[in-house]
């Protein structure tokens, strides 16, 4: 099973930053260092180093450039409208002379997607390395009004952010993480000065980028761009969700460095967590389906309740069933309470799936963005619905292969019994014993009771 990683981003996020997070929380750095040295790119070296960043002890990751690649990024004379010439901030875009451009690379969506079918990176990898460069690169291509195959840019194409973001991807990777929560991006104020002159913060690549992927900006009081086009890309890639859960374990803490100096930390925490023993479901159904009027007596006759749940539906002509099978996985680790889709035929013939998810009102946000990041859909229809749900609790069961969890529901005071699908299905792998005969066990052993 997947990790769950939280990042912390109150001083902004980097390329750079969630490397070094990423390594700190025990991504394999040989790994890494094979994948890095199988890119199609030259002049540079990565350096991995311990420092102190207002007091706390972080990670650095460090993209050293030759001076035929290198490009200032980390420079701080091009912020809050100074400017010191022949060092500008990598935010150049466009097609500029050679001239001009001389100390950097320029490099556009087809020439990157060359570098990383070509590495050493393993297919989840480079799924997840290309997802960011499309971001940015729809990003560049709304900021400058060009086609997506046209814009080359530096933040895709220098060096270093090539590195950066496929070292990101195989670190994510590594670590198997497959939930992601990010609630805020804490960005700072002021102006950065970029080639084509100055611009307010976030830049405009940023504030595309938080608006076509439905991130949460909070502006803060720091002076200075917090939130890099790279980083912003990267959450807007990976996250799963932005709410934390109420309760929660941190099983370990990885911090990355910054390179600029402002009056934050310049620090990106991430944690891996996991929920309380309690699984979510079990959680969810004691919650949910507890009335108070039978307190906790699961026997009680006939006190069936209702309540409200949204139904969220919508039409795709154009998606594999493939990709519709990773969208219920999403959905379902994301809150959905039930998720289903159905082959329909659509004005002029056409096959189509009508995607229908099971809800209640708090998810719908973060289950839409989903059905949105990962569908081509361009619409949502949303329905409450009443519904009527019989008292039920969750009971561990013994057998003699272990114990398992089970959904009991009371109907006229009959009890109703139904073995939970993971459990029985993880004690079937690690005992090698059919998943049929644990699930008849189960059924049989409590059918008299």
């Amino acid at each position: 099973m997947g990790k769950t990683l939280y990042l912390e981003c109150y001083s902004g996020i980097s390329g750079d930053m969630t490397v070094a997070a990423l390594l700190d929380l025990g991504a394999d750095r040989s790994v890494l260092d094979r994948v890095l040295k199988s890119l199609k790119v030259s002049g540079f070296e990565t350096k991995i180093s311990r420092v102190v960043k207002s007091g706390i002890d972080a990670c650095d990751f460090d993209v050293v450039l030759d001076k035929e690649h290198e490009n200032h990024d980390h420079d701080m004379e091009y912020l809050h409208g100074h400017h010191h010439e022949g060092r500008e901030c990598n935010h150049a875009h466009g097609t500029g002379t050679a001239q001009d451009h001389h100390h950097h690379e320029h490099r556009g969506i087809k020439e990157i997607t060359y570098i990383i079918e070509h590495s050493a990176m393993t297919e989840n990898a480079k799924k997840i390395a290309l997802r960011i460069f499309e971001i940015l690169a729809e990003a560049e291509s709304k900021a400058h009004n060009v086609p997506v195959d046209q814009v080359h840019f530096h933040e895709v194409g220098a060096v270093d952010s090539v590195v950066d973001i496929v070292s990101v991807a195989v670190c994510l990777d590594d670590l198997d993480v497959t939930e992601v929560i990010v609630p805020v991006l804490c960005e700072g104020r002021g102006t950065v000065r970029c080639q084509h002159g100055i611009l307010p913060i976030p830049v405009p690549a940023v504030a595309n980028i938080v608006s076509a992927n439905h991130l949460y900006l909070k502006m803060t009081e720091v002076e200075g761009e917090l939130v890099t086009p790279t980083g912003a890309a990267i959450v807007a890639a990976v996250k799963t969700k932005d709410k934390l859960p109420e309760t929660f374990e941190i099983r370990k803490i990885g911090i990355g460095a910054g390179k600029r100096q402002y009056e934050c930390p310049g620090i990106l925490r991430a944690m891996i967590i996991s929920q309380s023993a309690e699984t979510d479901e079990a959680k969810a159904q004691s919650e949910e389906f507890k009335n108070p009027e039978i307190g906790n007596n699961p026997k009680a006759e006939n006190q069936e309740t209702k309540d409200t749940i949204i139904k969220m539906e919508t039409n795709i002509d154009d998606c594999s069933g493939e990709v519709l099978g990773f969208v219920m996985e999403r959905l379902m680790k994301a809150g959905a309470r039930d998720v289903h889709y159905v082959p329909v035929f659509m004005k002029k013939n056409r096959p189509a799936w009508v995607l229908n998810v099971i809800c209640k009102e708090e998810d719908i946000e973060t289950l839409q963005n989903i059905i949105f990041e990962e569908t081509t859909t361009i619409g949502i229809r949303y329905s409450i619905m009443e519904r009527t749900i019989l008292p039920r609790e969750t009971r561990t069961l013994p057998t003699p292969w272990g114990e398992v969890l089970a959904k009991v529901c009371i109907l006229n005071g009959k009890e109703q019994l139904y073995p939970e699908y993971e459990s029985v299905a993880q004690l079937s792998r690690e005992k090698e014993i059919p998943f049929a005969e644990i699930y008849r066990y189960i059924v049989l052993a409590n059918k008299e009771k």
